[in-house]
């Protein structure tokens, strides 16, 4: 329908008309009508016409489409139609044609997209915290690629600050160990999980006991390396168990140990820009003087690009603070021609966001965005209790033991089936319930419910089925679909035409849960039209000696599995044909 208005907006305003903001949805209340368009509302200050009046401009020209019964103009220029029921038959159509590309956008135009998550430091496992954001980047980066744009998934290596310093101590500690040494109990600040212990042994088996005779200047360097090797390495299996990906891994050390200190040069240009300026801090508000030092000191003037306080970019010994490197890091995605960013980041980061958001602003001179979505924390519960700490990392819980517990379907989905900015309350016996209260379950189901119809379809009447999904779908496109009548059938159908708008919204908006919230309505709605089948036989889907009804309501239950499959695909879940 979205195309039918934008063709009708387009008859009156020319071709040269900005349709981008026009938007079909339906309304809030159902006695409106089927769906509600605002065009006339972002179009009248263009088209130099008041609102009231370029709707019923706009109305008169879709009331001459065959598949709009009715077209009313309300309150100052909402334009609310209803739809013919053909019209939802024919979009099923279009659902059989299109299979999985169906819901597919070109909003996106091309545009190339930076979507930075996880990013955790290369310390340890990853636990259930960085899981949340992992998975909530992936689905989000699946999301904008089906809306048409040109994707980059990053991960930002943090592996130039302290902590990769005492991460080579605590590995030292296990090289020491694995050569006989009796260590002790770990000390205090150094990572105690068992996690370093191959790299210690690694450690022992290239260089044998020659470490232990050098100068921790000279041991730290080459432990500090082979750590965070080995932990990437972890990491990335950590994420390939969640079945998330990323297209390149950025190093922060690369910043001042690659082609020059990129950090240097950053300050440099932005101090050029008078963007960097010397000078002093006043005391914090609130009195917090944590960080608060009463000196001379290099500051970004990140003030005049919307933050509350100018920030430091040199420490009082004169090394970088991490602030200063993430200005270049985000210089460096500008330089690769990103202009849409998107960071994911821990909810205790919400006090980073105004400085890096000013820091874009003043490195692109204004022509980038960032969009920074906060995930918040994972409470993990067993049957409302809280989970006892993990042996294997030493104080958290890791990702790997909940993804081997419980499965990547229902780790991906459950944290998905949330806001991003949410708590989160992830249960480990709740979400492998075969309940209609376990989102994941009860949507996979819906999956698996359509295909089994298929399998008894087809051993009640081969000749109408077709063995393949590709086949059917392309057989059922020409099924009688007007014997779609009963009210049921309708509002699945009209259920499935909101898919395509449903990925543009939650695209333009960075929000992945709403293909999770869309999902469970429609596998609900699914589940209580097969329910309803039983008490009533004449609804079910499969009518003996009525092959005509049988396919038709075949082409439906098509249609619903290509969105179910389609939108399980872009949270990273599957869609199983079968649920033991």
């Amino acid at each position: 329908m979205l195309a039918r208005v934008r063709t009708a907006c387009e008859s009156i305003l020319g071709t040269t008309a900005d349709l981008s903001r026009v938007v079909v949805e339906p309304p809030r209340d159902p006695s409106h009508g089927d769906m509600a368009a605002n065009a006339a509302m972002v179009l009248a200050k263009d088209a130099g016409q008041k609102p009231r009046e370029l709707a019923e401009k706009i109305a008169e020209k879709l009331r001459a489409d065959d598949l709009i019964a009715k077209v009313d103009v309300a309150g100052p220029g909402f334009i609310n139609f209803t739809l013919h029921p053909r019209a939802w038959a024919e979009e099923l159509r279009v659902v059989l044609a299109a299979g999985s590309d169906y819901g597919r956008s070109e909003i996106g135009q091309g545009e190339k997209v930076n979507v930075e998550y996880v990013s955790a430091n290369p310390t340890g496992p990853m636990h259930v915290g960085h899981g949340r954001g992992a998975v909530f980047g992936d689905a989000l980066a699946n999301l904008l690629a089906f809306a048409g744009y040109a994707v980059t998934r990053e991960y930002y290596i943090n592996d130039a600050g302290a902590q990769v310093d005492v991460l080579a101590r605590s590995a030292f500690l296990r090289y020491r160990e694995a050569l006989g040494e009796d260590i002790g109990p770990i000390p205090d600040g150094l990572y105690p999980g068992d996690y370093l212990v191959p790299v210690g042994g690694e450690l022992a088996a290239e260089h044998g006991a020659a470490l232990s005779a050098k100068p921790e200047s000279e041991w730290l360097p080459i432990v500090r390396a082979k750590a965070i090797a080995m932990m990437m390495d972890m990491i990335r299996d950590d994420l390939a168990a969640l079945n998330v990906r990323h297209d390149m891994f950025f190093s922060e050390r690369a910043l001042i140990e690659g082609d020059g200190d990129q950090v240097g040069a950053t300050i440099a240009s932005l101090r050029g820009g008078g963007e960097v300026y010397e000078g002093r801090l006043p005391p914090p508000k609130g009195g917090n003087f944590e960080d608060w030092e009463d000196r001379e000191q290099t500051l970004f003037r990140s003030t005049a690009f919307g933050d509350d306080v100018d920030r430091p970019l040199l420490k009082s010994d004169g090394s970088y603070t991490y602030f200063a490197s993430d200005i270049a890091y985000h210089k460096s995605k500008v330089d690769r021609g990103f202009r849409n960013l998107i960071d994911v980041w821990g909810a205790d980061h919400g006090g980073y966001i105004k400085r890096m958001q000013a820091a874009v602003k003043a490195v692109s001179a204004g022509k980038a965005v960032l969009d920074v979505k906060l995930v918040q924390l994972v409470r993990l519960l067993r049957a409302g209790e809280p989970v006892k700490m993990s042996k294997r990392s030493g104080d958290f819980v890791t990702l790997r033991e909940v993804v081997e517990e419980v499965g990547k379907d229902a780790v991906r989905f459950d944290m998905l089936y949330r806001k991003n900015d949410a708590v989160l309350d992830f249960d480990l016996a709740k979400v492998i319930e075969a309940t209609r209260e376990n989102p994941v379950f009860y949507v996979q189901y819906g999956h698996a419910r359509g295909e089994s119809i298929f399998r008894n379809a087809r051993a009640e009447m081969p000749d109408l089925v077709p063995a393949t999904a590709a086949e059917r779908a392309r057989a059922l496109r020409y099924a009688p679909l007007e014997k779609l009548t009963d009210e049921g059938e309708l509002a699945l159908l009209r259920r499935i035409a909101l898919y395509p708008r449903l990925v543009e919204a939650a695209a333009s908006a960075h929000e992945p849960h709403r293909v999770s919230f869309y999902l469970y309505e429609l596998a609900s709605e699914f589940h209580a039209h097969w329910t309803r089948g039983k008490d009533m036989p004449q609804l079910r889907f499969i009518i003996g000696n009525d092959p005509d009804t049988t396919a038709a309501r075949l082409a439906l239950v098509q249609g619903i599995l290509i969105v179910l499959a389609s939108g399980l695909a872009l949270l990273g879940v599957a869609a199983p044909d079968e649920m033991r």
